[in-house]
């Protein structure tokens, strides 16, 4: 393969690697490149990146192939649309009396939440929750046990038939998605792909 006619080049930073080309972060991990999300991403190449973790040449041509093959693939097939009138994210009880407890405390009560998906994190995405007054734009409105969930139309297609929890044990508590549409996630437990 001519390096003119590559989507993804050793000399490319891994950061632009993952904005570029989220699902990426995959393959990277993978092979070992778990500093996808790293302070060093912005800056360090693809090439320095995997020296760095002792790869050879050859391990080095086998990942852009693979990384390669995959844009392809991604460009090939048109983006897949969930069908947004049957789309659905719940939450249990106790996370919604968690939720509205925290609201109380920082006076908004009758806000809602929003929960989104965003480019970041070792793994690609990263969800991000915030308090909101009420709708923007095209938003989808779930409401349960007294709360309302904001979510974009593109948020939900990584959202889809999610269940936000609110756990505590030994090692702290918080906020847990458990998303079926999930292929993998980092060790921080903040990052998906």
């Amino acid at each position: 393969m001519e390096a003119q006619t590559q989507a993804i080049t050793k000399d490319m930073t891994m950061g632009e690697i993952i904005e570029k080309f989220p699902f990426a972060s995959e393959v990277m991990l993978s092979y070992g490149l778990h500093c996808v999300g790293c302070h060093v991403n912005p800056y360090e190449s693809l090439e320095n990146g995997a020296l760095g973790h002792g790869m050879s040449d050859t391990e080095i041509n086998s990942l852009l192939q693979e990384l390669n093959d995959l844009v392809k693939t991604h460009s090939n097939k048109s983006e897949e649309k969930i069908d947004t009138k049957d789309a659905k994210i719940t939450i249990t009880e106790f996370a919604a009396k968690k939720i509205n407890e925290i609201m109380k405390a920082q006076n908004k009560e009758g806000y809602g939440l929003r929960v989104e998906v965003v480019r970041g994190g070792c793994a690609g995405y990263t969800y991000n929750m915030d308090f909101e007054k009420s709708k923007s734009g095209d938003d989808m409105v779930f409401e349960e046990h007294g709360l309302k969930i904001f979510v974009t139309p593109k948020s939900m297609e990584f959202l889809n038939g999610t269940q936000i929890d609110y756990t505590e044990g030994l090692q702290g508590a918080g906020f847990k998605l458990n998303n079926p549409n999930v292929k993998s996630s980092c060790g921080c437990g903040k990052s998906v792909h």
